[in-house]
């Protein structure tokens, strides 16, 4: 039986893939976005008729009206149940040695496609009146960078803090159409860009000052990452955040969530800013 239509973005690897099969295997018809066809392929091969792939850049508006006409199309009057923000890079460096430009793209995937795709499916999921059914919801996945910042990793941290402050913006807004909309926010998370670390190219800094620190940072996320939490997880979260009569505003699936989450922010701020900077060799 199909328990409603949902969305979900960045469905090629990880959180997004484990997302797209968890609503597959409970009910849910699942439209996933993939940058590339051979992986829409492939998780249709994988997922089944219940799964239909949509070739998404959630930087070019063409291809996400192109995505709306899509699931519209399949929906008829009905309402989308949910959309799923999961797509996203992460961008790092030296923040005063970072070209601006990259700085630029990371908030055009994380915060601005994030709401460029929300702002095209809302009519779906409920601002148009003329629709059947409940209104629906949206999921933001953030991470613990959109509360606490790391070392050459501003960008990425400003895109999470940033995108969970649209979230509570939205989230009062909405409650005009009845649109709810959950941050799910979990800490390190085993998927396979963590392969891809090690090819991050610490090239461009590597006369700076702050060299033996990056590869001090490299080898811990090379070491940690793999060993983080499963993505069928987070999966079973955004699963319950979409679900639950009454679900909890943001969640937090943090590994080790006493000393990876709750420790760091009991203790003075200058402390854990010292003991960070001590590890990565920054205080002289």
């Amino acid at each position: 039986m199909n328990k409603g239509t949902v969305v979900v973005t960045g469905t090629s690897t990880g959180i997004g893939e484990s997302t797209a099969a968890n609503l597959v295997a409970n009910g849910f018809r699942v439209f996933g976005g993939v940058r590339r066809t051979e992986d829409g392929t492939r998780l249709r091969s994988c997922l089944g008729k219940a799964f239909t792939p949509l070739i998404m850049d959630v930087t070019d508006g063409d291809t996400i009206a192109a995505n709306v006409a899509e699931v519209e199309t399949a929906l008829g009057n009905a309402t989308l149940n949910g959309l799923v923000n999961n797509a996203g890079i992460a961008i790092g460096g030296p923040t005063v040695l970072l070209p601006l430009d990259d700085f630029r793209h990371q908030l055009e995937v994380n915060l601005l496609g994030a709401l460029a795709v929300t702002q095209a499916f809302l009519p779906l999921l409920g601002t148009d009146r003329a629709r059947t059914g409940d209104p629906g919801r949206i999921i933001n996945v953030s991470s613990v960078s959109g509360k606490r910042a790391m070392p050459f990793m501003a960008p990425y941290s400003a895109s999470k803090h940033a995108l969970e402050a649209v979230s509570e913006s939205l989230r009062c807004e909405l409650m005009l159409f009845g649109i709810d909309v959950i941050i799910v926010a979990p800490g390190i998370v085993a998927t396979p860009i963590w392969k891809k670390a090690q090819d991050i190219a610490t090239t461009p800094y590597e006369n700076s000052e702050y060299a033996p620190a990056l590869s001090r940072l490299l080898a811990y996320v090379l070491d940690i990452g793999p060993r983080g939490d499963p993505p069928e997880r987070i999966a079973r979260v955004i699963f319950e955040a979409l679900t639950k009569p009454s679900p909890k505003t943001r969640y937090a699936p943090v590994r080790g969530k006493f000393k990876n989450w709750i420790l760091p922010t009991l203790l003075p701020k200058r402390y854990i800013d010292r003991k960070i900077a001590r590890g990565l060799g920054l205080v002289k």
